[in-house]
Protein backbone atom coordinates (compact mmCIF):
# COMPACT_ATOMS: atom_id res chain seq x y z
CA UNK A 1 0.00 0.00 0.00
CA UNK A 2 1.33 3.43 -0.93
CA UNK A 3 1.98 6.15 1.63
CA UNK A 4 -0.96 8.12 0.25
CA UNK A 5 -3.22 5.10 0.53
CA UNK A 6 -2.07 4.34 4.07
CA UNK A 7 -2.70 7.92 5.19
CA UNK A 8 -6.15 7.95 3.60
CA UNK A 9 -7.27 4.70 5.17
CA UNK A 10 -5.82 5.47 8.59
CA UNK A 11 -7.25 8.99 8.51
CA UNK A 12 -10.74 7.72 7.92
CA UNK A 13 -10.24 5.17 10.70
CA UNK A 14 -9.29 7.95 13.12
CA UNK A 15 -12.03 10.30 11.99
CA UNK A 16 -14.92 7.85 11.70
CA UNK A 17 -17.47 10.30 13.06
CA UNK A 18 -21.12 9.38 13.57
CA UNK A 19 -23.04 10.07 10.35
CA UNK A 20 -26.14 8.09 11.38
CA UNK A 21 -28.18 11.28 11.65
CA UNK A 22 -27.30 12.18 8.08
CA UNK A 23 -28.56 8.81 6.80
CA UNK A 24 -31.75 9.07 8.85
CA UNK A 25 -32.47 12.51 7.40
CA UNK A 26 -32.22 11.19 3.84
CA UNK A 27 -34.26 8.11 4.74
CA UNK A 28 -37.06 10.45 5.80
CA UNK A 29 -36.68 12.66 2.73
CA UNK A 30 -36.92 9.74 0.28
CA UNK A 31 -38.77 10.56 -2.96
CA UNK A 32 -39.22 14.17 -1.85
CA UNK A 33 -35.61 14.77 -2.87
CA UNK A 34 -36.40 14.41 -6.57
CA UNK A 35 -39.45 16.67 -6.26
CA UNK A 36 -37.35 19.36 -4.57
CA UNK A 37 -34.46 19.10 -7.06
CA UNK A 38 -36.14 18.46 -10.43
CA UNK A 39 -33.57 20.26 -12.57
CA UNK A 40 -29.95 19.20 -12.36
CA UNK A 41 -28.41 20.81 -15.43
CA UNK A 42 -24.92 21.03 -13.94
CA UNK A 43 -24.90 17.44 -12.73
CA UNK A 44 -26.21 16.14 -16.06
CA UNK A 45 -23.59 18.12 -18.01
CA UNK A 46 -20.85 16.81 -15.73
CA UNK A 47 -22.17 13.26 -16.07
CA UNK A 48 -22.09 13.64 -19.85
CA UNK A 49 -18.41 14.56 -19.59
CA UNK A 50 -17.61 11.54 -17.43
CA UNK A 51 -19.64 9.14 -19.59
CA UNK A 52 -18.02 10.37 -22.80
CA UNK A 53 -14.44 10.69 -21.56
CA UNK A 54 -14.17 7.09 -20.31
CA UNK A 55 -13.73 4.01 -22.50
CA UNK A 56 -16.78 1.90 -23.32
CA UNK A 57 -17.93 -0.34 -20.49
CA UNK A 58 -15.92 1.51 -17.84
CA UNK A 59 -16.44 0.59 -14.18
CA UNK A 60 -17.63 3.71 -12.35
CA UNK A 61 -18.22 4.30 -8.64
CA UNK A 62 -21.17 6.58 -7.86
CA UNK A 63 -20.18 7.72 -4.36
CA UNK A 64 -23.32 9.01 -2.66
CA UNK A 65 -25.69 7.75 -5.35
CA UNK A 66 -28.92 8.95 -3.72
CA UNK A 67 -31.95 7.83 -5.71
CA UNK A 68 -29.80 6.88 -8.69
CA UNK A 69 -31.18 9.86 -10.62
CA UNK A 70 -29.82 11.27 -12.72
CA UNK A 71 -26.25 10.05 -12.50
CA UNK A 72 -26.37 6.26 -12.11
CA UNK A 73 -29.10 6.04 -14.75
CA UNK A 74 -27.17 8.38 -17.05
CA UNK A 75 -23.90 6.45 -16.76
CA UNK A 76 -25.55 3.04 -16.93
CA UNK A 77 -27.55 4.13 -19.98
CA UNK A 78 -24.26 5.11 -21.66
CA UNK A 79 -23.11 1.50 -21.34
CA UNK A 80 -20.91 1.78 -18.25
CA UNK A 81 -20.82 -0.57 -15.26
CA UNK A 82 -22.04 1.49 -12.32
CA UNK A 83 -21.50 0.63 -8.66
CA UNK A 84 -23.38 3.02 -6.37
CA UNK A 85 -23.01 3.47 -2.63
CA UNK A 86 -25.04 5.51 -0.16
CA UNK A 87 -25.45 5.70 3.62
CA UNK A 88 -29.24 5.79 3.42
CA UNK A 89 -31.00 2.42 2.98
CA UNK A 90 -34.04 4.22 1.59
CA UNK A 91 -31.93 5.91 -1.07
CA UNK A 92 -30.28 2.60 -1.97
CA UNK A 93 -33.68 0.95 -2.41
CA UNK A 94 -34.89 3.81 -4.60
CA UNK A 95 -31.70 3.61 -6.66
CA UNK A 96 -32.15 -0.12 -7.21
CA UNK A 97 -35.73 0.48 -8.37
CA UNK A 98 -34.76 3.40 -10.60
CA UNK A 99 -31.66 1.84 -12.17
CA UNK A 100 -31.98 -1.96 -12.23
CA UNK A 101 -28.98 -2.26 -14.53
CA UNK A 102 -26.57 -0.93 -11.90
CA UNK A 103 -25.25 -2.33 -8.60
CA UNK A 104 -25.96 -0.56 -5.31
CA UNK A 105 -24.73 -1.02 -1.74
CA UNK A 106 -25.48 0.63 1.59
CA UNK A 107 -21.97 1.76 2.45
CA UNK A 108 -20.08 4.79 3.69
CA UNK A 109 -17.06 5.92 1.67
CA UNK A 110 -14.96 4.89 4.68
CA UNK A 111 -16.29 1.32 4.28
CA UNK A 112 -14.37 0.98 1.00
CA UNK A 113 -11.06 0.69 2.81
CA UNK A 114 -9.55 -2.79 2.85
CA UNK A 115 -10.64 -3.66 -0.69
CA UNK A 116 -14.42 -3.57 -0.26
CA UNK A 117 -15.91 -3.56 -3.80
CA UNK A 118 -12.38 -3.79 -5.20
CA UNK A 119 -9.02 -2.48 -4.16
CA UNK A 120 -6.64 0.12 -5.51
CA UNK A 121 -7.11 0.90 -9.20
CA UNK A 122 -10.39 -1.02 -9.45
CA UNK A 123 -12.45 1.82 -10.94
CA UNK A 124 -12.03 3.67 -14.23
CA UNK A 125 -14.11 6.60 -13.04
CA UNK A 126 -15.82 8.04 -10.00
CA UNK A 127 -18.80 10.37 -9.62
CA UNK A 128 -18.97 12.19 -6.27
CA UNK A 129 -21.80 14.68 -6.58
CA UNK A 130 -22.40 16.53 -3.29
CA UNK A 131 -21.46 13.50 -1.18
CA UNK A 132 -18.22 14.85 0.31
CA UNK A 133 -19.99 17.97 1.56
CA UNK A 134 -21.71 15.69 4.10
CA UNK A 135 -18.35 15.22 5.87
CA UNK A 136 -16.44 17.51 8.22
CA UNK A 137 -13.54 19.22 6.49
CA UNK A 138 -11.10 17.14 8.53
CA UNK A 139 -12.34 14.01 6.74
CA UNK A 140 -12.55 15.33 3.18
CA UNK A 141 -8.82 15.11 2.29
CA UNK A 142 -8.73 11.51 3.55
CA UNK A 143 -11.83 10.64 1.53
CA UNK A 144 -10.31 12.22 -1.58
CA UNK A 145 -7.11 10.25 -0.98
CA UNK A 146 -9.06 7.01 -0.79
CA UNK A 147 -11.03 7.80 -3.96
CA UNK A 148 -7.74 8.68 -5.68
CA UNK A 149 -6.35 5.25 -4.83
CA UNK A 150 -9.50 3.46 -6.03
CA UNK A 151 -8.98 4.94 -9.50
CA UNK A 152 -6.75 3.35 -12.09
CA UNK A 153 -3.79 5.48 -13.22
CA UNK A 154 -5.13 8.54 -15.08
CA UNK A 155 -8.67 7.57 -14.05
CA UNK A 156 -11.29 10.33 -13.99
CA UNK A 157 -13.49 11.77 -11.28
CA UNK A 158 -16.39 14.19 -11.46
CA UNK A 159 -16.71 16.09 -8.19
CA UNK A 160 -19.43 18.53 -7.11
CA UNK A 161 -19.47 20.70 -4.00
CA UNK A 162 -21.33 23.81 -2.92
CA UNK A 163 -19.15 26.91 -2.78
CA UNK A 164 -19.32 27.97 0.87
CA UNK A 165 -16.78 28.64 3.59
CA UNK A 166 -18.37 26.31 6.18
CA UNK A 167 -17.25 23.29 8.20
CA UNK A 168 -19.70 20.72 9.62
CA UNK A 169 -22.39 23.39 9.72
CA UNK A 170 -25.98 22.42 10.57
CA UNK A 171 -28.61 23.58 8.08
CA UNK A 172 -32.34 22.87 7.56
CA UNK A 173 -32.85 20.68 4.50
CA UNK A 174 -36.30 19.63 3.27
CA UNK A 175 -37.71 19.65 6.77
CA UNK A 176 -34.74 17.88 8.35
CA UNK A 177 -31.37 18.98 9.72
CA UNK A 178 -28.13 17.94 8.08
CA UNK A 179 -24.50 18.94 8.59
CA UNK A 180 -22.52 20.23 5.62
CA UNK A 181 -19.06 21.49 4.74
CA UNK A 182 -17.83 23.50 1.80
CA UNK A 183 -14.92 25.45 0.34
CA UNK A 184 -14.37 28.57 -1.66
CA UNK A 185 -13.27 27.50 -5.12
CA UNK A 186 -9.58 28.35 -4.79
CA UNK A 187 -9.45 26.34 -1.57
CA UNK A 188 -11.23 23.41 -3.22
CA UNK A 189 -8.72 23.44 -6.07
CA UNK A 190 -5.92 23.24 -3.52
CA UNK A 191 -7.55 20.38 -1.61
CA UNK A 192 -8.06 18.24 -4.71
CA UNK A 193 -4.55 19.00 -5.95
CA UNK A 194 -3.07 17.96 -2.61
CA UNK A 195 -5.03 14.70 -2.85
CA UNK A 196 -3.28 13.86 -6.14
CA UNK A 197 -5.69 15.12 -8.80
CA UNK A 198 -5.25 17.41 -11.79
CA UNK A 199 -8.21 19.67 -12.57
CA UNK A 200 -9.01 19.21 -16.28
CA UNK A 201 -12.31 21.11 -16.30
CA UNK A 202 -14.48 23.24 -14.08
CA UNK A 203 -17.93 24.83 -14.14
CA UNK A 204 -20.34 26.50 -11.74
CA UNK A 205 -24.12 26.91 -11.57
CA UNK A 206 -26.49 28.94 -9.40
CA UNK A 207 -29.15 26.58 -8.08
CA UNK A 208 -32.11 26.80 -5.68
CA UNK A 209 -34.44 23.93 -4.71
CA UNK A 210 -37.87 24.12 -6.35
CA UNK A 211 -39.81 23.67 -3.10
CA UNK A 212 -38.16 26.35 -0.93
CA UNK A 213 -37.61 30.09 -0.87
CA UNK A 214 -33.91 29.88 -0.04
CA UNK A 215 -31.51 31.95 -2.19
CA UNK A 216 -29.56 30.12 -4.89
CA UNK A 217 -26.39 28.29 -3.92
CA UNK A 218 -23.33 28.14 -6.13
CA UNK A 219 -22.58 24.58 -7.18
CA UNK A 220 -19.01 23.85 -8.26
CA UNK A 221 -18.34 20.99 -10.68
CA UNK A 222 -14.72 19.88 -11.09
CA UNK A 223 -13.50 17.33 -13.60
CA UNK A 224 -10.43 15.61 -12.27
CA UNK A 225 -7.79 13.18 -13.47
CA UNK A 226 -5.69 11.03 -11.17
CA UNK A 227 -2.20 12.49 -11.44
Amino acid sequence: MSATSYDAYEGLNRLALDRAGQAEAFDAIGDAYEAAFPHKDGQIASGDWLAGALPAGARILDAGCGTGLPTARQLSGAGHRVVGIDLSPTMVKLARDNVPGAEFHRLDIADLRGGRLGGAGSFDGIAAYFSLLMMPRAEIPYALGMLHDLLRPEGLMALAMVEADVDDFTIPFLGKSIRVSGYLRDDLRRVVHDAGFDVVGEDSYAYAPASTDVPPEIQLFMHLRRA
